[in-house]
């Protein structure tokens, strides 16, 4: 349903996207993922259609996106973008910001609507306080209950829980995701956060130096990474030769033994809650793995890759 032919951009002279392609089907959840200054967040606003293209064609069905040479108004009105800084109105109310392009025909239809997105986002005790007396992260799920309240077809977030705490970010992160699979809403996220990518995302986008160095789903791409950098972007990575050929092994990949041929040396241990990582020499090469007991400076461990 959505279709990237080729685009390309830039904000001076350095290409910001370059040559990039890819399609997405209706209902699904495509996770971008990529260090910053890779092109994440100028990819969605040029899929939006706040910037207008170089080079390249984007279509939702048989729509093409234009940008603003083509519109009065920059943005599709069939999608919704949820910008880093939120963009509300913080002199009237929570309700009112989530309510103020719902139509005012059913007053009490608006404002049940405007309650059920408030229970999705956890803020249903925050109807009528104002903005600007909310935390950074209370206004960023202001902002999420906001752009789904016309149910648009393509969603599209740059760090939608950047300011979230952890205790009500993986929460809201389930509820928000199976909202969008109940309403079939396409949705889009740019973001660093790797539990985003793995748990929520259909397809996952790995992006560097304004290109895709990786397209595929989730389980593939945390499982045969092409390279160190894409792997890094999930987890600590050890970069080792297995065989002849250069392998990128997770901590949870090598086990302590009683005896094996990789033979390492405890340099610290870090308490993870219910192992420890810990961070060891071995052949010059600092290596990370995981370990249910604490290991001391100097111990010698060996270690199998499972």
């Amino acid at each position: 349903m959505l279709q990237v032919n080729s685009i390309s951009f830039s904000y001076q002279t350095e290409k910001t996207i370059n040559n990039i392609s890819f399609s997405l089907e209706k209902g699904k959840t495509l996770g971008i993922i990529g260090e910053s200054g890779c092109g994440k967040s100028t990819l969605l606003k040029l899929i939006y259609g706040l910037y207008d293209l170089e080079e390249g064609q984007i279509f939702w069905d048989q729509t093409e996106v234009l940008g603003p040479k083509y519109n009065l108004i920059p943005g599709m009105d069939f999608m919704k973008y949820l910008a880093q800084d939120f963009d509300l109105m913080p002199y009237i109310s929570v309700a009112e910001n989530i309510g103020k392009y719902l139509s005012n025909i059913d007053s009490k239809k608006k404002w049940n609507r405007v309650k059920d997105l408030l229970e999705i986002v956890e803020m249903e005790n925050f109807f009528n306080v104002k903005v600007k007396n909310l935390s950074g992260g209370q206004m960023q799920r202001v902002a999420l209950a906001r752009v789904l309240a016309l149910e648009p077809k393509v969603l599209l977030l740059d760090e939608p829980f950047s300011h979230i705490d952890n205790f009500k970010k993986n929460n809201l992160r389930r509820k928000l995701f199976t909202y969008l699979k109940e309403k079939q809403i396409t949705c889009m996220v740019a973001t660093h956060d790797s539990t985003d990518i793995l748990s929520f995302s259909d397809e996952v986008l790995v992006m560097k130096n304004a290109e895709i160095i990786q397209f595929g789903t989730p389980q593939d791409i945390y499982t045969n990474p092409k390279n160190y950098y894409t792997a890094s972007l999930f987890d600590d990575v050890n970069e080792m030769i297995i065989d002849g050929k250069i392998k990128y092994i997770y901590p949870y990949q090598l086990k302590p033994m009683a005896t094996s041929e990789i033979k390492v040396v405890v340099l610290n241990s870090y308490f993870k809650g219910n192992y420890f990582l810990i961070e060891a020499k071995y052949n010059d090469k600092i290596i990370i793995f995981n370990s249910f007991k604490n290991l001391y400076r100097d111990d010698e461990v060996y270690l199998e890759i499972t």
